[in-house]
């Protein structure tokens, strides 16, 4: 089993202030970081623990735009988890730009889902 730390909902807005204006103003979420500049900003908020239930059934796959992030401790060792148990890899981990190392899987109905690390030298590890 892969063992997941944490993980996070991402949503791709086809408005983003209009989505920040929902999410931050109006439901009140607290902000747990931002970053990048500009209308395209990401702005990440408070959901508690995180969670992703599956239940009922749907006549269609959900939005394109939805994606999930899931935080594993070792994203190779995930990666090499998953291909054994025969689940396609839509990309192998990575170290991106801005320092996390992330894996691409895709649920069955098409559901992005990245697979993440955040290494120990990334500022997520540390508290100010």
């Amino acid at each position: 089993m892969v063992h997941v730390l944490s993980s996070r909902t991402l949503l791709r807005p086809t408005d983003p202030e209009r989505s920040r204006t929902f999410y931050g103003e109006l439901l009140g979420l607290p902000v747990y970081r931002e970053f990048g500049t500009g209308p395209e900003r990401g702005t990440v908020y408070f959901l508690g623990g995180g969670f992703l239930e599956v239940s009922g059934r749907s006549d269609r796959p959900p939005a394109p735009g939805l994606q999930l992030w899931l935080q594993v401790a070792d994203a190779e060792a995930a990666h090499e988890e998953l291909v054994a148990r025969g689940v396609p890899i839509a990309r192998p981990p990575v170290r991106e730009p801005w320092g996390l190392i992330e894996m691409w899987i895709e649920d069955p109905d098409g559901v992005r889902i990245a697979v993440v690390e955040v290494p120990a030298d990334h500022p997520l590890r540390f508290r100010p």
